[in-house]
């Protein structure tokens, strides 16, 4: 108990942390004050980490399905927005520093405009080495007032900087400066120009010009990742193609085609629309057999029965089946078990069925323990012939060492979603032997699909969702 509180307690610290820092880098740094626009993007930081707290929280209690679904679009899509935000202003730390510095020299380059009075109050006195007072070492950086990028009024004129290289006097002589030269002693420094020196055209100061280009480029970039990733799960998945010879497998059943498909995500987001969408894809391939992954829902039968209705017309020539991923489990694993029955498709727990040329086998998620269910490899795989080719279902990668050991020559998964957000693909690659595709683990294959949902954020980057035909291939061919 005390860990997972640490746990909790490291995870809240991050997220303040994080949101703290967007607060800081786009509404503060990017305002030139106190104002409207401060307060409201205050506001923002504070209510939509909120959404997505309510989101996790709900979907996890016995909260009404309108509720659970009021929190999970702005909630569940913040939370993918806050990880690009947070990963492009990081990246903008280093551009900033080099756009002030390309800045600082164009002003530099720059003389007065003509006419352009010289500054009396706000002028930066000139020490008698030769450079501003404000620049030696020695001297107290003047605060920087807050201005309105609007009015341009109050600023204090600025020197300006000597060409990179360029002692400043060194070109006077070794008398010194003239002494109406702009660097002798007590002259002041002409105003800035308002299209040079410490302001950009506008009127505002270089830091808010520099603030608000790395903060709007950061969100631009964040709100089109999100976008466009959202827009992929919401189009539905791809279709792969995989061709997976088996050494056991008998001539008559080369060619056979099963259609895998994991990872749906049937909830408060993805609904009854998202359902049809893969229906239609996996119908369009005319499989001799679908094999449905693992993590067909999160929520209840009574919240997302209808949702799951059309999976009854799901047309395979050999049918359908099911086995359970460890969302099942926190979603009643054994009420859509029943369910999915009643719609056609056929659960294999721990069961093993003979198709043509092989033998198709399944096994509960690892999860199940748990619940004192889980994978039992024996039941399933114990006394079958190995003379013949073994498929097995099983949700997660993890298991492929025990399907090693029962002699299983294909494993069919799910689970990783390919990583689904980018950079959380290194971290998935991690947990699991196999994050997407085909492998070999001595005699056995491999092959893990990124699933045709998401979980959470209804949005995918760098890891498309797909329903994979496996075409099966015999070496007696």
């Amino acid at each position: 108990m005390l860990v997972v509180l640490l746990v909790i307690a490291v995870v809240v610290t991050l997220l303040v942390a994080v949101h703290w820092y967007v607060w800081r880098r786009l509404v503060r740094d990017t305002t030139a004050g106190p104002g409207a626009a401060r307060r409201a993007g205050t506001a923002a930081v504070i209510v939509l980490p909120l959404f997505t707290v309510g989101a996790f929280t709900a979907g996890r209690a016995d909260a009404p399905f309108w509720l659970k679904q009021t929190f999970a679009w702005p909630g569940y899509l913040w939370l993918a927005t806050l990880l690009y935000l947070t990963l492009a202003l990081v990246a903008g730390e280093a551009v900033r520093p080099l756009l002030r510095r390309a800045l600082d020299r164009r002003a530099a380059r720059r003389p007065a405009a003509p006419g352009v009075p010289l500054a009396t109050a706000d002028a930066v006195p000139v020490s008698s080495a030769g450079c501003p007072a404000a620049a030696r070492p020695d001297a107290p950086e003047p605060p920087e007032s807050p201005e309105s990028p609007e009015s341009g009024q109050g600023a204090t004129a600025t020197a300006l900087a000597a060409p990179a290289g360029e002692t400043p006097g060194a070109a006077d002589g070794p008398g010194g400066p003239a002494p109406d030269a702009p660097g002798a002693p007590g002259t002041p420094v002409p105003a800035a120009s308002p299209e040079g020196g410490g302001r950009p055209a506008g009127g505002m100061s270089r830091r808010l010009f520099v603030a608000r280009v790395v903060g709007g480029a950061a969100a631009a970039a964040a709100a089109g990742t999100v976008g466009y990733g959202t827009y992929g799960v919401l189009r539905g998945p791809s279709v792969k193609r995989v061709t997976v010879p088996l050494a056991k497998l008998a001539r008559g059943a080369h060619g056979y085609r099963i259609a895998v498909v994991s990872d749906i995500h049937i909830g408060p987001v993805l609904g009854r629309a998202h359902t049809q969408r893969i229906v239609d894809a996996i119908n369009a391939t005319q499989p001799d057999l679908v094999a449905v992954v693992g993590d067909l829902v999160d929520g209840s039968v009574a919240d997302l029965g209808s949702a799951a209705e059309p999976l009854a017309r799901l047309r395979a020539r050999d049918g359908s089946f099911f086995v359970t991923g460890n969302h099942e489990y926190f979603s009643g694993a054994d009420a859509w078990v029943d369910h999915v029955r009643e719609l056609g498709l056929t659960p294999l727990r721990n069961d093993r069925v003979e198709i043509g040329g092989f033998d198709l086998a399944g096994v509960d998620d690892v999860a199940g323990e748990r619940e004192g269910q889980g994978p039992d490899f024996a039941r399933a795989l114990g006394d079958r012939d190995r003379a013949r080719a073994a498929v097995l279902l099983a949700h997660q990668p993890v298991v492929i060492h025990e399907a090693v050991r029962h002699g299983v020559d294909l494993q069919l998964s799910g689970h990783t979603h390919g990583g689904q957000l980018w950079p959380a693909n290194y971290l998935a690659e991690m947990a699991n032997p196999t994050l997407a595709g085909l492998e070999r683990y001595g005699d056995t294959q491999l092959y893990v699909s990124r699933g045709a949902g998401a979980w959470g954020p209804p949005v995918r980057v760098g890891a498309p969702s797909d329903i994979t035909v496996v075409e099966l291939a015999s070496r007696e061919t």
